[in-house]
């Protein structure tokens, strides 16, 4: 049986390793057209829905967050105060498989509104991409582990992957959407202190 630190020292490594790998593997192209389709749609006052289930879910909270701080008008699916969506308003879709049956069901509605569906997902053939307008690929998990046993991985060489199920993708989604912040806080001259001023306050 492995200690606590024999694990942390390799799967912190794993992690750090698969996340880089995956947000270096971005494809920049992807990346402007996203960006220019987030500033087009705060230039014309239009709403920015996020979506994602479970962890995806969190990650499209706190991106949402952020957004908001920029001055955007953005919302979260399944909150009570979320408005409807329509046309020339854009929904973001975070789903690492692309498979998640919320998340499509959400963009199919969307997409027949009106809406701009924007997907963040690691298969580009999946329903999700194929229900969106851009798509967005953030690579995750590549395979299943073909041993199950920790030390066996360890023996054989086997390291991908030691975090589960989807934590690749999440990780390296929510680092993504870090630096597309940063991205849109370059564009739009906008400062930590303009940030700081929509921070909550009330604390």
């Amino acid at each position: 049986m492995p200690s606590a630190k024999q694990i942390y020292e390799a799967v912190s490594k794993a992690i750090l390793r698969d996340t880089s790998e995956s947000i270096m593997k971005v494809d920049q192209d992807q990346l402007q057209s996203m960006v220019e389709l987030l500033i087009m749609t705060k230039a014309k006052s239009k709403k920015v829905l996020l979506v994602g289930a479970g962890r995806s879910g969190l990650v499209a909270k706190a991106f949402a967050l952020r957004l908001m701080h920029l001055g955007f008008n953005v919302y979260v699916h399944g909150e009570t105060i979320t408005p409807a969506v329509g046309k020339g308003d854009l929904v973001i879709a975070i789903s690492g498989s692309g498979t998640t049956k919320l998340v499509v069901t959400a963009a199919e509605i969307a997409k027949g509104l009106g809406s701009k569906v924007l997907a963040v997902t690691s298969h580009p053939e999946s329903p999700l991409a194929k229900v969106a307008d851009q798509t967005m690929v953030v690579m995750g998990r590549t395979k299943e582990p073909l041993e199950k046993d920790y030390l066996a991985r360890q023996i054989t060489g086997e390291h991908e992957p030691l975090a589960p199920l989807g934590t690749i993708f999440e990780v390296a989604c929510g680092i993504f959407l870090d630096c597309v912040i940063v991205i849109l806080m370059t564009l739009l001259e906008e400062t930590e202190s303009d940030i700081r001023k929509r921070h909550v306050t009330i604390e």
